[in-house]
């Protein structure tokens, strides 16, 4: 077997897995360029909903969290693979999917794929779908610093500049708890739903 007969075999099969969320978006004009192709970064737009959309049926308050002691815990996206398969088109309606997730103590991985729903014209007329992009997406739990260090009035400008990059507002804290152990949650139950 091939390399390129094995990924395909590989896509195929993780094409037809449950994912751990779908949902399903309207293509809007706003979302496509002037030929009714969406636009590259909106497809990063599709897979944030999805996420947030996640977030809150686990009842969660999408990215934002707060401790006992006040302070806000929240998401930034420090990485993003993108893998463009088909053009999506407008006013078509898109299933957005979060495919697996994987804990890491102060991130959560994303994969993530769209799809477009398509009618198999075999002998029982079963819908499939069709792979329109893929991603990975690492998220990274930082902690909002609500008083900055501030800099000291002496420094040169190039010094100046090196103390904003080391005293910027946010630094990275492990996953909260309760994030954590709603998807541990949500992927269980996936994993018990196959069985």
């Amino acid at each position: 077997m091939t390399t390129t007969e094995h990924k395909n075999k590989n896509t195929a099969a993780n094409n037809n897995m449950e994912p751990l969320f779908a949902k399903d978006y309207n293509v809007y004009i706003n979302h496509t360029d002037a030929g009714g192709i969406v636009y590259h970064a909106n497809h990063l737009v599709f897979f944030e909903n999805c996420r947030r959309d996640w977030f809150t049926k686990l009842g969660l308050n999408g990215y934002f969290l707060q401790t006992d002691d006040g302070d806000i815990q929240h998401f930034v996206v420090s990485q993003a693979d993108l893998q463009y398969k088909r053009a999506i088109l407008l006013d078509e309606v898109i299933s957005v999917r979060i495919d697996k997730v994987e804990l890491k103590p102060a991130s959560i991985i994303f994969y993530q794929s769209i799809h477009r729903s398509t009618s198999d014209n075999s002998a029982s007329d079963k819908a499939s779908s069709q792979l329109l992009s893929s991603t990975k997406i690492v998220i990274a739990c930082v902690q909002n610093l609500v008083k900055p260090e501030p800099m000291a009035n002496n420094e040169t400008n190039n010094n100046q500049f090196d103390n904003a990059v080391n005293t910027t507002p946010m630094r990275p804290i492990r996953v909260p708890k309760e994030l954590r152990d709603a998807i541990e949650q949500a992927i269980s139950e996936q994993m018990n739903e196959r069985l």
